[in-house]
């Protein structure tokens, strides 16, 4: 019997993060510094940046 994969019905569901201080949109950056990368959010209309996306509230 020829199924689909379980991994293939799994849906994927992508949020958008929004910031509270000028409702532009939150996204994540990764960043090589001091020989580590690092991901950070970035809000794309007032340059903000945190560790993480709930770090904007």
């Amino acid at each position: 019997m020829a199924g689909a994969s379980k991994n293939s019905r799994t849906t994927v569901a992508t949020q958008k993060f929004i910031c509270p201080d000028c409702s532009g949109e939150i996204v994540m950056k990764t960043i090589f510094e001091n020989g580590r990368l690092r991901n950070i959010a970035e809000c794309q209309k007032c340059k903000r940046t945190e560790r993480r996306p709930k770090d904007f509230k």
